[in-house]
């Protein structure tokens, strides 16, 4: 099993598939990666030497911002919203959709599991 920046990559993966498990790694830049580095497409991660994996990890660590330094950046980002009080940093204080989703109905993922009002009458018509 590669380990690279810290994620165990599965062994039974194409390697543009198996880097996208790394945090802040999606299809292009995994595609970036592979071709820059000139690992075939259908190349399987535990088909890979240790000096190609040496490789990769290298160039991870060089031109991209990976997992425990992305989440913290995008952690402080967030905070720095919420501490100048403006209206996105609002809406993560109190957990609602930031991007101007409707919440009438909808918006479930954000607002959590729905809470039944007290007393209540449903309107039949």
């Amino acid at each position: 099993m590669a380990r690279i920046a810290g994620v165990n990559i599965p062994t039974n993966k194409r390697v543009t598939i198996g880097l996208r498990y790394i945090y802040g790694i999606g299809p292009t830049k995994a595609a970036e990666i592979c071709q820059k580095l000139s690992i075939p497409d259908d190349r399987r991660v535990n088909q890979l030497s240790d000096e190609e994996v040496l490789r990769i990890r290298e160039l991870i660590d060089r031109e991209f911002r990976v997992e425990g330094d992305l989440r913290r950046e995008v952690a402080m980002n967030i905070k720095r919203l919420m501490d100048l009080g403006c209206y996105r940093g609002l809406r993560h204080r109190r957990g609602l959709p930031v991007r101007g989703q409707r919440t009438h109905t909808n918006a479930r993922t954000r607002k959590g599991k729905a809470v039944a009002i007290a007393g209540k009458k449903k309107v039949t018509k």
